[in-house]
């Protein structure tokens, strides 16, 4: 029933015009004036860096250390060794600076375990996860926000065009990374984070866990007096989206005090997408593509 209701909510944008022809062989896809590419150097991740500052300090009251802070920019170390995905819109008069209007964070595995692992296992136990699946490439998600006035279905749209391709173009076996809601009370999200632990939950060989001295138990309210449609209103959009595709969540949730959030694990493997985004999205990830 989760799954049916999930997909009668959600209605497909289309472009109301095809996408012009796209010079730059690393634009992933666009509609209208937005299109969604790689940062290409580290003036574009600095606006990305400024993006992400804004939505998560500004408007989510996140605390950055000092010198972010004084910076005005979300970074940290990790930022040297993912690739930035951008959404750019072309209408904005202006630098580059200006025309950014949403990002992720993209970490491959070989990047990763060359550069000391991923950023989610400082609040999850992804290490047997890993190792259970040896024939896989994993990429990990993160830093994923969207200025106020571009929270629309065609920026998220272009945000997964764009994870798309990348995962096509690296070998991706699966994606994972970290989801927040907002706040450090988990049982604010009660009815949230019950009905995903009772009906999304990891199993089998994709289980992986809350860190032990981190973990917060998710499955808070019976199953018997859950409403699924109100469960899934008190989600974050970002959350339906990634159960839209399938995805499980990890067991446990964790609290980030720092960025005044509660963490959930999203563990997406390539196989589970469900057939009709790959069709929306296209095999080869052509869907908005020039």
């Amino acid at each position: 029933m989760a799954i049916e209701l999930l997909n009668r909510e959600l209605t497909l944008d289309h472009p109301s015009t095809p996408a012009p022809s796209i010079e730059k062989s690393d634009v992933f896809g666009r509609i209208g004036s937005l299109e969604t590419r790689l940062a290409r150097n580290s003036r574009e991740i600095d606006a990305a860096q400024s993006v992400r500052y804004r939505v998560f300090v500004e408007e989510m009251n996140a605390m950055l250390p000092p010198e972010a802070m004084h910076l005005k920019r979300d970074f940290d170390s990790y930022d040297d060794i993912c690739d930035h995905l951008l959404v750019v819109d072309n209408a904005i008069d202006g630098e580059i600076e200006d025309q950014i209007v949403g990002t992720y964070r993209l970490l491959r595995q070989e990047v990763a375990m060359a550069n000391g692992g991923f950023y989610s296992a400082s609040e999850f136990d992804i290490d047997p996860l890993l190792k259970r699946h040896p024939d896989k490439q994993f990429m990990e998600l993160g830093r994923s926000c969207v200025l106020p006035d571009y929270r629309t279905k065609r920026t998220v749209e272009l945000l997964w065009q764009g994870n798309w391709a990348y995962a096509l173009r690296h070998g991706m076996g699966a994606m994972f990374g970290c989801a927040s809601f907002p706040g450090v009370d988990p049982q604010e999200h009660a009815l949230a984070l019950s009905f995903l632990h009772q009906n999304s939950l990891v199993k089998d060989e994709w289980m992986v866990s809350a860190k032990a001295d981190l973990y917060c138990d998710m499955d808070m309210i019976p199953a018997e007096e859950i409403n699924p449609r109100q469960a899934l209103s008190a989600m974050p959009p970002l959350v339906k989206g990634y159960l839209r595709l399938g995805a499980m969540i990890g067991d446990g949730a964790v609290v980030d005090q720092a960025f005044n959030t509660t963490d959930v694990l999203i563990v997406l493997p390539i196989a589970v997408i469900s057939g009709r985004y790959i069709n929306h999205f296209g095999a080869d990830a052509g869907r908005f593509a020039s």
